[in-house]
């Protein structure tokens, strides 16, 4: 059987695939695949899939199915499969790299020391410690983040549709947690329900001065209403990695103050590569094994 890599994995990946079959990297290959591996960047439409008679397989290396249309791979017979235990260190550490960087002033103090100044006096920190982390879904990533928090000595609330306990959270409504949140971290799929879900109304039930991250999906914000909060001071801070477009040219984001904005870059450890890898041969085994 053909095995297509659609996107960019660990190098040795190719080798180790091609115990089950051969592997290629060639998209324009598509007809002949009978399994496609993908990331983030390609999108398994329905173009895709009709352009891909053989097509039994579909795995996601990474957490999000958003860019496959599940519904009609699976209309098609069309198995489809994430690796959601792979990246939840590497995203939940960067999530908090960038709830640390807000207030600890680093990227201010990082340009202004590059561009000759000292403004010590003008950059005052504050702690984590002691405040309150809100977390919009209680996954993989979201629990390593509240284990990370809770070691900063923050206590940490929650809000999950599917979860009424959790032993990483205090469970409670998504109204509750925007009252009661100092920093905001999201961490839901993207789906008609959340699309849009932070606004100008859901602002404007949060604290004042809550920072505010986004390492799930670029849509689930309205990114003019964040850049307005931003601008007015109803939000302190706003750090994302995922955008409504990527790249986000033209992002309101892009000049909003206090805003902090990194290239997708939260699955993007070595070590992170080397489990998605081993996730994919495990899953490809498992398939070729059934045939």
């Amino acid at each position: 059987m053909l095995i297509l890599l659609a996107d960019a994995f660990q190098a040795d990946l190719p080798k180790r695939l091609e115990a089950f079959g051969e592997v290629t990297a060639d998209v324009g290959r598509v007809g002949e695949a009978e399994i496609v591996i993908v990331r983030s960047k390609t999108k398994v439409g329905k173009d895709m899939i009709d352009a891909a008679p053989r097509l039994k397989f579909v795995i996601r290396g990474g957490v999000g199915v958003d860019t496959i249309d599940v519904p009609y791979a699976e209309s098609k017979g069309i198995l489809v499969v994430n690796t959601p235990e792979a990246s939840s260190v590497a995203v939940a550490e960067l999530a908090f790299a960038l709830m640390l960087a807000m207030p600890a002033r680093v990227v201010e103090a990082d340009v202004s020391m590059k561009q000759g100044k000292w403004i010590k006096k003008d950059l005052e920190r504050t702690e984590l410690l002691g405040k309150t982390l809100g977390l919009v879904g209680i996954g993989r990533i979201a629990r390593e983040l509240a284990v990370r928090a809770k070691a900063f000595g923050m206590r940490v609330v929650a809000y999950d549709k599917y979860v009424d306990k959790s032993d990483s959270a205090e469970m409670t409504s998504l109204d509750r947690v925007f009252a009661q949140a100092d920093y905001i971290s999201l961490h839901t799929p993207l789906t008609d329900e959340t699309r849009g879900m932070i606004n100008t109304a859901a602002i404007a039930t949060m604290k004042k001065g809550v920072r505010i991250v986004n390492t799930c999906r670029g849509q689930v914000i309205v990114e003019a209403d964040v850049a307005a909060a931003l601008k007015d001071g109803r939000l302190a801070g706003y750090a994302a990695d995922v955008y409504d477009k990527e790249p986000p040219e033209g992002s309101p984001l892009l000049t909003a103050p206090n805003a902090i904005l990194t290239p997708h870059i939260g699955a993007s450890t070595a070590e992170n590569l080397v489990r998605l890898g081993d996730c994919i041969v495990d899953r490809v085994k498992a398939y070729a094994t059934k045939k």
